[in-house]
């Protein structure tokens, strides 16, 4: 089983004409993702051949789901654009929207992801590199060949973590592995995916991975506390950075102890979660509470 994309999914690209969505779509289709149709309002009619596969081009995600019962798709456009397409895919109904573009306005974000909510899009991103089901389905710009299927379940604000903590487990595997991205406001949360990690019979273990600045970790781990009976290992990204200084893509600012690493992992171990303090060392945890069976 998987959490959000499945190997039933079906995928629109918007943007996929471009060239960092030419690209990805080429990567998704070679790991066997079920792309259904690209959107470009420009383009529509044509057809894009993958390594001999044509992928047709829709004037709307409308057209594109009338046609192929697509119910996911990838976003890579502009950010100057990023706001009229999620907002495009919300009206037309989809089930899932992946925001991959960087640098969206908050304001934008804010205005979208309001819409998606009201039409029943669950969205994830902006600035996120997508998730993944391995051995299913990938959206967005996750690698497909640095792991296997598997029973862990990881959710991360940070794309580059996602890629290393999905490698370091590549001989363990994983069920689902979701970006959810860093920006200020985004359209799933940690405690979304715990919920949803929670629900599934096929997920055995959750990796959360965090960053200093806010305090969604600090509610994650309040929800884990009340809700979560299954194992969780956390890393917290920031342990040296300094106070008072803005920090990564996020613009995580950390002031006094608000939002600091230290904070955060005080709030995950006291819900029970294990926390490293390195990539490798949270790994490590993941396969002592697997080989313990707690």
């Amino acid at each position: 089983m998987a959490i959000h994309l499945t190997k039933e999914s079906k995928i629109l690209v918007q943007g996929m004409t471009g060239g960092e969505g030419t690209k990805h779509t080429r990567r998704m289709l070679a790991a066997g993702t079920n792309v259904v149709g690209g959107v470009n309002p420009r383009k529509a009619g044509r057809t894009v051949d993958f390594h001999d596969r044509p992928v047709p081009v829709f004037g709307s995600v409308a057209e594109g789901m009338d046609a192929t019962g697509a119910d996911v798709t990838v976003v890579f456009v502009p950010p100057a654009f990023t706001k009229a397409a999620v907002t495009e895919a919300a009206d037309a109904g989809i089930g899932l929207a992946v925001v991959i573009t960087e640098g969206v306005p908050v304001h934008d974000s804010v205005a979208f992801l309001d819409r998606a909510r009201k039409r029943g899009t669950r969205v994830i991103g902006p600035n996120c590199p997508g998730l993944i089901s391995p051995g299913q389905s990938g959206a967005g710009i996750i690698p497909a060949d640095i792991t296997k299927p598997g029973r862990i379940g990881l959710v991360s604000k940070s794309g580059t973590l996602t890629y290393q903590l999905m490698y370091e487990l590549r001989d363990i595997g994983f069920s689902t592995c979701v970006g959810i991205g860093g920006d200020p406001v985004v359209g799933t949360t940690h405690i979304d995916c715990l919920t949803a990690f929670q629900d599934d019979p096929e997920t055995d273990l959750i990796v959360l991975i965090g960053e200093i600045g806010g305090d969604a970790e600090e509610r994650a781990a309040a929800y884990i506390r009340d809700h979560v009976t299954k194992p969780v290992v956390g890393y917290i990204a920031g342990f040296t950075a300094p106070e008072g200084r803005t920090m990564g893509h996020a613009g995580a600012i950390v002031s006094g102890s608000s939002g600091t690493a230290r904070a955060k992992q005080q709030a995950l171990e006291a819900a029970g979660v294990r926390v490293g303090r390195t990539p490798t060392e949270t790994a490590r945890h993941v396969l002592a509470v697997l080989d313990s069976g707690a």
